[in-house]
Parts: C-alpha cells; sequence; structure tokens
C-alpha cells in the first residue's frame, strides 16, 4: 500500500472508531433510537417525541407483545428487521440501523438490558430511576465504559429551560445566598396489579417518583448530601403492603444548607421551592410533562417555553454522540440519586439519620 493510500484508510478507520456505533465511512446526521419497553412513558411520550426531534429518529422497538409490536409497526412505519423481543435482543448489535438504546422496563430490569445494549455496542439511554442498587448502576457504568457506549439518565428537567435557569440563580446568588430548598413529587395512585406495587420489580413512590426531588435539590444546589432522616406512611395498608406508599425525607448538604422533601403514591404533588437571603422562588408543578410554571418573589413568572421536554433531552443526548462530546446526565448523576434512596430507605427502617456515601 502506498503511503498516501495508507494515510487515507488510517484516517478513516480512527473517524470510524470515533463513532463505534456509525457504519465505516458514513457519518450520521440523526441517530436511530430503539425503545426498550412499550409502556406509558414510551406511548404517550417518548415516541411521539421522536417524532419532534432534529437528531434522532425512531428506529426500532423491542417488545414481548407481538399485537404491540404490530401496532407500533403500522403507526411508525418501522421495517421488520428493526422489531425485536426480549429473546433475541442480543442480535440488535447486528443493526446499524439502530445506534442508541433506549431503556424503558421496570426498575428491576434497567441493569440487564443497559449492559446488554452496551455490549452489543450502542449508546446508552436508561430511565430514572437507574437501576434498584448503587452496585447495579455502577455495573451499568462499567458496562458502558468497557464498551465505549455513552450512557445517559433521563432526567427530563436537567434539560428544561426554567430549571437550567434556576441553577444559574443559585449559582449567580440572583437572590443572595442559598438558604433552604423544597421540592416534593407524586400523584394518587389507584391502580391495581402493577409493576409499581410490586418490590421485587423496583416499585414504591420513592424509586419512582422520589428520585424528581433528589435529583432537583442536587442540581439546583450544585451541592451533594451528606445525610438524610427519612419517614415512611402508609395510609392504604391494603394495596402498599410490599412497597412504600409515603416518604417524607430531609437531605442535610455541607455548611448547613437543608432540604425538605417528600414523594407519595397518595396525594397529587409537584413542588420545587428555593429560598434565599434575599429572596425565593419556584415551580409549581416543577416536573410535569407539560405546564411548567412558577414565580419569584420579585414578580418575575416562568412558563413552559418547550413543545416536547423528551424531545429536547433526546436532542441533547443524540448531539453528545454525534459530536462526541460529555452527556448532560451521566450515569453517575443515577447512580448518587439512587445512593441518596438507600440510605432514606435504611433511615426509615432504623429512625436515624443515616450518612450517604
Amino acid at each position: 500500500m502506498k503511503r498516501r493510500q495508507f494515510i487515507q484508510h488510517s484516517a478513516l478507520a480512527s473517524a470510524a472508531l470515533s463513532f463505534p456505533n456509525i457504519s465505516f465511512g458514513q457519518k450520521k446526521d440523526k441517530l436511530g433510537v430503539a425503545l426498550v419497553g412499550l409502556g406509558g412513558y414510551s406511548t404517550g411520550q417518548l415516541a411521539p417525541a421522536l417524532q419532534m426531534t432534529s437528531h434522532c429518529y425512531l428506529a426500532g422497538i423491542v417488545t414481548g407483545t407481538p399485537s404491540k409490536a404490530e401496532k407500533w409497526q403500522e403507526q411508525y412505519g418501522i421495517p421488520d428487521k428493526n422489531i425485536y423481543n426480549y429473546e433475541n435482543f442480543e442480535s440488535i448489535a447486528d443493526n446499524p440501523d439502530i445506534d442508541v438504546v433506549y431503556v424503558v422496563l421496570p426498575n428491576s430490569m434497567h441493569t440487564e438490558f443497559a449492559i446488554k445494549a452496551a455490549e452489543a455496542g450502542k449508546h446508552v439511554w436508561c430511565e430514572k430511576p437507574m437501576a434498584k442498587t448503587v452496585k447495579e448502576c455502577q455495573k451499568i457504568i462499567d458496562a458502558c465504559n468497557k464498551n465505549k457506549a455513552k450512557l445517559s439518565i433521563g432526567y427530563r428537567m436537567q434539560h428544561e429551560p426554567n430549571t437550567q435557569l434556576f441553577r444559574e440563580f443559585v449559582k449567580n446568588q440572583k437572590y443572595g445566598e442559598l438558604k433552604m430548598l423544597e421540592a416534593v413529587a407524586g400523584f394518587y395512585m389507584n391502580s391495581s396489579g402493577i409493576w409499581r406495587l410490586d418490590k421485587e420489580m423496583g416499585g414504591g413512590a420513592m424509586y419512582d417518583m422520589g428520585v424528581y426531588p433528589i435529583n432537583g435539590v442536587r442540581y439546583i444546589s450544585g451541592q451533594e448530601p451528606i445525610s438524610v432522616m427519612a419517614y415512611e406512611s402508609v395510609m392504604r395498608p391494603e394495596k402498599f403492603d410490599e412497597v412504600d406508599e409515603t416518604m417524607n425525607y430531609m437531605l442535610e448538604f455541607p455548611d448547613g444548607l437543608m432540604a425538605n422533601c417528600a414523594t407519595s403514591f397518595g396525594m397529587n404533588m409537584g413542588r420545587l421551592t428555593v429560598t434565599c437571603r434575599s429572596g425565593n422562588f419556584r415551580l409549581e408543578p416543577f416536573q410535569s410533562y407539560s405546564g411548567i410554571k412558577g414565580s419569584a418573589s420579585d414578580g418575575t413568572q416562568f412558563t413552559n417555553q418547550v413543545k416536547s421536554q423528551q424531545a429536547v433531552q433526546m436532542d441533547d443526548d443524540a448531539l453528545a454522540i454525534l459530536q462526541d462530546k460529555p452527556v448532560m446526565v451521566p450515569g453517575e448523576e443515577g447512580l448518587r440519586d439512587v445512593m441518596v434512596v438507600e440510605a432514606a430507605f435504611k433511615s426509615a427502617r432504623e429512625g436515624v439519620r443515616v450518612p450517604i456515601g
């Protein structure tokens, strides 16, 4: 091989290696996403959002229900070769149409399929909570690092403009020094026989909704909590005999900063309040899919600014892959939240303040 030819081939090879899931010699401008799990969130939020994205698109699905596959194929024009079930999932490695696997399964299944996706050579987007335990979170991170797959956790609020603005307010002390935080998230769940009531599947309010306040106060403050004191309460023991219905928990941060948090499957709530020395500001609701609104003590109003939070989130994550830049919400974010969850459960169980980490 002549020197010029060798240099050209080497350059092409290097380009291919920098985009491990993009075909050799072909740089994509949009990434193909496969949704794993076609429950309510995929059906009602992610799939419609993928029709609005600029840097990624719905390329495939993974489901254990043939009737769902047929319906999705008809609605979104998904080719046969891009439809998988849980038994043949590993063969997704041979499909160049799919660059990203988005894990949208019950919590107990996140670890298995996130690792399988990474080992198949695909980038991984994983819904929150990242996993049931810190050890499982670390396994996902290790698998993605080993296979050079980018890993992002689905905390859409970190991509939301008002939430980002609040972080800047605190960072720049627009209303003075941060003094206290409050964050609550929950809804009244009246369903029965679903995985959110199953302990082994990672059900319960703390896993499902409690991570919103945890991630919210961590993100806004830019600090990591050092301890938690938690109290669990149950109003419907006949329904919540395995998992938590309501959890109140206080997070302690360095320098005496406190965050009062709560989550519940027994009441509708969603609020983030930031109190500073010279004023305060809040979002209520702060984690709903639409209708984000809030206000500040100086009269400033905050309203919903994006058509789809999920579309913004997935476009941000796709651009990070295409441009080979760090993702906004890496796996370590999910791990730190689960670390707090584990400590909160221990605190509620033992009735003591529990150090975090």
